[in-house]
Formats: structure tokens, sequence, C-alpha cells
């Protein structure tokens, strides 16, 4: 796999439909655990072929964050990336949104959990 492949959006990921957002709290100085976490889901996504790593947002202090992940199935997508996030120390206690629709239809269902 070569870097760009990590980073290349495809028409097929402009479609997906279902999303995982993860609220997590972080508490680190520097990203680097935070970058190290990504780049892990980033090279699982791709060789899963299911989904894909929209960013994250985090605040100025570090204290905590969003991870944004979009797939066609965010039940599966979930379950693909939870043996990474459950071994990740700051994702203890995050709070996971699983919506399974389109952002604009309002009747989509969601979940809502917390980590454990």
């Amino acid at each position: 796999m070569r870097i760009e492949d990590l980073f290349k959006i495809e028409n097929t990921e402009r479609e997906y439909k279902q999303s995982v957002l993860i609220n997590f709290y972080y508490g680190y100085q520097s990203l680097d655990e935070l970058h190290n976490l990504e780049s892990k889901l980033r090279i699982l996504l791709y060789n899963k072929g299911i989904g894909v790593l929209d960013g994250h947002e985090i605040n100025m202090d570090n204290s905590d964050g969003t991870l944004y992940l979009y797939a066609h199935n965010a039940e599966e997508l979930f379950k693909t990336i939870k043996p990474i996030l459950t071994e990740t120390p700051f994702m203890k206690k995050a709070e996971v949104y699983l919506r399974f629709g389109d952002i604009s239809d309002k009747s989509a269902p969601e979940i809502d959990f917390i980590l454990e």
C-alpha cells in the first residue's frame, strides 16, 4: 500500500450514507497518540474496504475530541474497528453514535452507547 492510497477519495466513498461518531476524552499533550490511532484505523478500513475515517476534531487544549467515520453499514464499520478502539487507552468510556441513514434523513435510526 502507498501513502497516497490512504487519502484517495473514490466515488464509492462519497456515497456512504451511514456514520459512526466517537466522542472521547484525550488528555495528552501532543497529538501523536491520536494520529497513531487514525493511521491504524485508515489502514484497517482500506484493507477491509468497508468505510472511511474522515478525520477528527479536538479541543485546542487536547482535552477531548471526536472521530468521524462513514460507511454503507455503520454496524459493520463499528464491529471492524472495535478491537483497535478497545486497545486504545484514551478510547475508554468514549461515547459512540451509530447513525443508520443519511444525515438529511430525520427519521434515520440512531443508537448511542459508551465504549467499555
